[in-house]
């Protein structure tokens, strides 16, 4: 990819369905009114799941679901890692088909094409029920007043604690094709969520765009550099 994905902002109603993760949402958005730069732990397993990448990865998952699949739920990067949103469950069923594409190559050997291809897949960290992701904030402009009740806490996360298918239509509702830019960040929305239910990616989604990525990465590999001046063709598609 040659360049990074902008920074987006997230909406009011994506505010809120961020929130509603969390055991007292009106804190939460309390929180953020007060502190629009302050990201905030929210747990997983209930209203989203989280698939996090090496950012690198990450990158190229996000390239394949928006270039050739049906795009993608909210994604963040945090410290060095691609957060993926994901629909609930994705985080107990992603490892074992996973898995299971890697068995599916064993009987061909380490040396096959599809045996580099899964190797190539590195370890995704899968956060589901009884885990909780630390998610960046919104835009100061994005959040909805909120009056909390009394007995609500919401605890800002510690930032020195804290660590296919074709595409068919137009983007799935609720999520918005991130720009592209040279802007950088260690905490940042790439992809915003902008509604109350955006839609998220299930596992068989992700399976799709971790292998496709994976695959582009062995294809790059394999390759000795090219000459700058010489014209480079890609022979993987010939039949």
């Amino acid at each position: 990819m040659s360049s990074a994905w902008n920074a987006s902002d997230v909406t009011p109603d994506g505010a809120a369905w961020l929130a509603s993760a969390g055991t007292y949402p009106r804190s939460t958005l309390a929180l953020w009114e007060e502190r629009p730069d302050a990201p905030v732990v929210l747990p997983c397993g209930s209203v989203f799941d989280v698939v996090s990448a090496p950012a690198m990865f990450g990158r190229r998952m996000l390239d394949r679901l928006w270039d050739d699949g049906p795009g993608s739920g909210p994604v963040a990067e945090f410290r060095g890692r691609m957060l993926l949103f994901a629909a609930p469950g994705t985080a107990q069923r992603l490892p074992v088909l996973l898995e299971w594409e890697e068995w599916g190559t064993r009987d061909r050997g380490r040396d096959a094409p599809e045996a580099r291809r899964t190797n190539a897949v590195p370890p995704l960290l899968c956060h589901g029920t009884g885990d909780a992701v630390t998610v960046p904030a919104p835009s100061e402009r994005a959040i909805p007043a909120a009056v909390p009740a009394p007995s609500e806490r919401t605890t800002p996360a510690d930032p020195a604690l804290s660590e296919g298918p074709a595409r068919t239509g137009p983007a799935p509702t609720g999520t918005t094709a991130p720009a592209r830019s040279a802007t950088r960040s260690a905490s940042r929305w790439l992809v915003a969520p902008d509604t109350r239910q955006p839609w998220l990616p299930g596992p068989e989604v992700l399976l799709w765009a971790a292998v496709r990525a994976a695959r582009s990465a062995v294809r790059i590999s394999i390759f000795p550099p090219a000459d700058q001046d010489a014209k480079v063709y890609d022979v993987s598609r010939r039949r």
